[in-house]
Formats: structure tokens, sequence, C-alpha cells
């Protein structure tokens, strides 16, 4: 009783409203950052350009969103992490809104730069918000509602941006999505400012090893632990990025795939990591092994891969082994937020995120280049096979560079 008492709270119910607030603006940024894939071989076809000329809007996107992602962090930190979340979702829609409006590749790759900036906020200002507004009690089990809300977005771009397509053209699909940016952000402004339950910067440090550890902003963020995490998740980006990106069409180019079944394997690929994420996040609350289930994750998601290069799978067979990499891939990344945690001093969790996220961003700057160059010199089984071996350098970093590491 006291327990349902606790949940018709004034501050509880505003906390759930910000909880909401932040997963849907989560949801919007894993939607935007997936717009291209679906639509890559119609917006190609559109602008009569290659795979590499196209890409560039995805080296464009992550180039801006590494450089400046950390910079933000520490402007938010000064700012408010609200209004500049509200503030990126608008410039986020209306990047894609000019993207599909104007007839200009050249305007269209400058979309995804300012794309990439409207991305820097989310991480900073979604780890503060959670981290000051939530109960410590709940932080656990909402990190995972923020991962998992995230993957859904993913997950429900492909079929919806198709299904736009379908009806609208690509161009149409893209002044559709952009509304969702502007939903969130209005979902936000409504809800109004939740209170400070759990301070960010607490006055006593999580543990000796925090208390010893760097606590000044660059130099803590240049040690080598955090400079290990950096690399890898430079190397996971390049897994994730390259089967969400360049599944639908390294499946077309190496076995004629139709686009329908690869982006239904697709769908299952990413919405099996919502699931992931959530079996994931109970997982991770029970064990201090992350580094073992985050090699466990990488070995089933790079032998996936593996089969895909070489083996035809047939439709069932390839939704099947799409979905259960896409699963193991999921289940690894409540562990993965737990190997930062375990480095991170107390008080500097967003920032920390925020710098170690940039290097989705790195990856996600320089992958597509090296899969672009697969596809366009007629290899595209070397996809594939490139996401089986920065796999096998996450397990390497994961288990030799962390393994003597333990959670706070």
């Amino acid at each position: 009783m006291a327990q349902a008492a606790e949940l018709l709270t004034p501050a509880r119910a505003s906390e759930t409203k910000l909880i909401a607030g932040v997963c849907f603006a989560h949801l919007v940024s894993h939607y935007y950052i997936l717009i291209l894939a679906p639509l890559f071989a119609f917006i190609r076809a559109d602008f009569g350009v290659s795979y590499t000329e196209l890409s560039l809007a995805l080296t464009v996107f992550n180039l801006v969103s590494a450089v400046l992602q950390t910079p933000v962090g520490f402007f938010i930190d000064r700012t408010g992490a609200r209004i500049n979340l509200i503030g990126g979702l608008l410039l986020g829609s209306a990047a894609i809104a000019i993207a599909g409006t104007v007839h200009s590749f050249w305007v269209f790759i400058a979309m995804f730069a300012v794309m990439g900036l409207a991305n820097t906020v989310y991480h900073p200002a979604d780890y503060t918000l959670l981290s000051e507004r939530v109960s410590p009690r709940r932080m656990t089990q909402v990190f995972s509602f923020h991962t998992c809300s995230g993957m859904i977005g993913s997950a429900i771009a492909p079929v919806t941006l198709l299904f736009m397509q379908s009806a609208v053209g690509w161009r149409g699909a893209f002044l559709c999505s952009a509304l969702l940016g502007v939903v969130a952000a209005l979902f936000l402004v409504a809800q109004g400012e939740a209170p400070i339950v759990h301070p960010a910067h607490p006055s006593k440090p999580r543990s000796a090893a925090a208390a010893s550890a760097p606590s000044d902003g660059w130099q803590l963020l240049l040690s080598p632990p955090i400079l290990l995490n950096l690399l890898f998740f430079v190397v996971l980006s390049m897994v994730g990025g390259g089967l969400n990106q360049y599944l639908v069409v390294g499946l077309g180019a190496l076995y004629g795939t139709p686009p329908a079944l690869a982006n239904t394997a697709l769908t299952g690929l990413l919405t099996m990591s919502a699931i992931g994420v959530l079996l994931g996040g109970a997982l991770a609350s029970r064990t201090v092994r992350h580094n073992l289930v985050a090699c466990a994750g990488l070995v089933v998601t790079g032998s996936a891969s593996t089969f895909i290069a070489f083996v035809d799978p047939g439709a069932l067979l390839l939704v099947l082994i799409a979905s259960l990499s896409g699963f193991a891939s999921g289940m690894t990344m409540p562990s993965r937020d737990m190997i930062v945690r375990s480095v991170t001093p107390a008080g500097s969790f967003g920032k920390v995120f925020g710098f170690v996220t940039t290097g989705f961003h790195i990856g996600g700057m320089v992958a597509p280049l090296i899969f672009a160059q697969f596809l366009d010199h007629g290899y595209p089984r070397g996809v594939f096979l490139y996401v089986a071996a920065c796999a096998l350098v996450a397990i390497a970093t994961v288990a030799f560079g962390m393994s003597g590491r333990r959670t706070a």
C-alpha cells in the first residue's frame, strides 16, 4: 500500500512524465539516425550518385557529432539539459524537413551535418536529466528503459519509412518524419520542469577508487580507462552501424534479396535488439561480470554476420538469424553501460558517457566509407566480414582491456 501511495504522489508523477519525455526524445534520436538506411536506394537513384557519395551524408553526420558532442555536454552542464534537448529536437526536425524539400544533393549533405549537431544534445541531456531528477532506486531500470526506447525508434524506422515512401515518396517520408521531433519537443515543453531529486554532483564519491580517479573535466576524459571505453565504442559502432545501415543494400547486392525481405530482416534485428535490452538490464542487475556478457553477445553477432557472408539463408532463416543477432547485441547494451559506469567517478557519469559515446560517431564517420567501398567495388561480402572482424576486435578490447575491472 505504501508503494502504491508513493506512485500516486505528485513528485513521482512528475518523475514518470520526465522519464516518458526523455525516452520519447531518445526514440526520435534513433529514428533520425536510421532515416537514410531504408531509403538509401531511392535517394541514391533520385540524385544519381554512387554509394560512396551518398554515404558522405552519414560521414558528415557522425563527424559533426564526434567533434561537438563533448563540448555540447559541457555547454549543457552550464545552461541546462531540458532546454537544450528541446532545441536539439526542433533543430533535427528542421534539418530533415529541408533535406526532403530542397532538390539539391549538397543541401541534403549539409542538412545531415545539421542533424549531426542536433544529435549531440541527446546523450548528455538525457543522462543529466535522468541523473538529477529520477530517484536513485529506479536508476538502473530507467536507464534500461532509455536504451530500449532508442532501440524501438530504430526498429520502427524501416517499416514506417518504407510505408511512407510507397505512399508519398522519400521526400514525403522525410517531411512526415520531421513532425515526430516537433511532437517530442512539444511534449517536453508541456510537461514543465521536473524537480531535482538527486543532485548530479554528490558530495561523496562512490568508492575509494572513484575518489582517487581524475576529477577535472578533460583530465578525467583523457585518462586510460575512459579512453579504452572510447575505443570500445568506436569498434562497437562499426558492428552495429554495418548491420543497421548496410544490411538491406548488402543483402541485395550479395544475394539479390528483395528490399521488402531485407527490410523485414532489419526490422526483426532492431525489434529483438529492443527486447534484448530489457532482458539485458535484468541480467546486468544480477552480475558483476559485465565483460563476459558483452563478449558473449558480440560472439553471437559476429558469428551471424559471418554466416550471412557465405550462405544465402533464405527468407525465414535470414529473419531468424538477423533477429538472433539483434537480440544478442541488445543483451550486451546494459552491460556496456555498466562497464562505463565501473570506471567513472561519482558525479561524472553524464560527462563520461557523453564522451565515450562519441566513439559511436567516430566509428560511424569512418565505417560508411569502408562499407560503401565494398559495395562500389563489387564485394558486398566484405560488408558482413568486416562486421565480424570488428566484433572480434571489440571482444578483445573487453576481454583483455577491461577484464580486471569491477563495478563500484
